[in-house]
């Protein structure tokens, strides 16, 4: 049995891996109108996968096997909970604590993008039984998974995590602590250089990113990325990169205008491109 604790995007779309390889999965909410919101989420991302043939099992079949609560003592039974609460570290850790402390004997993961694992598991009184566990989003569609390896990581739980990764249908690559792990540092760096090139007048949105996409072979341009990721998400990382490794990771003013007009991507309706 797997435990999410928060069910937005990323938490609903983790739910929606593991059911597909036959777990049983617990999601926590925090109130009785989110649990119905993530519900909805997970059994609208189903119905869709239903709809494209993609399903091992009847829709049905695999929603009988999700439960959303705000009843955190439901965790007790799952064997790993993974925290996918916004990338707060205050936050991330007070919901790891009480994870820790309703579910001892559970691994605990984090979906964390970019936050230091050793700093989030440094109130647990297990640090052994903690590993980041990056996943992408859309998280159904992604075919990558980053293992986040702490100093007090226990050498058997990365190689557990490696099977369950790919159990679901996955490959995952694994890192050591660091800011922005691997695939943070590198996409935030390709995204922070496309959007200077924007505010300059270099190319026009498109242009940038068909130079990634045709002439890189990327599946996606960066801008283009940076919206299904969230511009408030990149805005984030970005900022905490520049803190750990210095000002080549500082957001340029398109993007904090951007957030700051609500212009967040996908989620919104429109980021640098026209999601309407």
């Amino acid at each position: 049995m797997v435990g999410v604790y928060g069910g937005g995007r990323m938490g609903s779309g983790i739910a929606h891996a593991f059911l597909l390889a036959g777990a049983t999965v617990r999601i926590v909410e925090t109130s009785d109108a989110t649990v119905q919101a993530t519900r909805v989420r997970v059994e609208s991302s189903v119905a869709k996968a239903d709809q494209r043939g993609t399903l091992p099992a009847p829709a049905i079949e695999l929603l009988s096997r999700l439960t959303v609560t705000t009843d955190h003592a439901r965790l007790q039974a799952c064997a790993l909970v993974i925290e996918a609460v916004p990338e707060d570290p205050d936050l991330k850790r007070r919901v790891l604590r009480g994870v820790e402390h309703v579910a001892p004997e559970a691994v605990l993961a984090t979906n964390t993008s970019s936050l230091s694992v050793d700093d989030l598991a440094r109130d647990l009184a297990r640090p052994e039984r903690f590993v980041g566990l990056h996943f992408f989003n859309p998280v159904p569609a992604s075919e990558l998974v980053e293992i986040v390896v702490g100093a007090k990581t226990a050498p058997d739980l990365v190689a557990n995590a490696q099977a369950w990764i790919t159990a679901l249908g996955k490959t995952a690559i694994t890192v050591s602590d660091s800011p922005g792990f691997a695939s943070s540092r590198l996409g935030v760096v390709l995204a922070l250089e496309a959007m200077r090139m924007l505010e300059a007048g270099v190319a026009s949105v498109d242009d940038i990113d068909t130079a990634l996409t045709l002439g890189y072979k990327h599946p996606l341009g960066p801008l283009k990325t940076t919206d299904i990721v969230g511009l408030d998400v990149r805005l984030a990382i970005a900022e905490h990169l520049a803190r750990e490794l210095g000002d080549r990771f500082d957001p340029p003013n398109i993007l904090r205008e951007m957030v700051a007009a609500g212009h967040l991507g996908r989620k919104t309706g429109k980021g640098f491109y026209d999601w309407q």
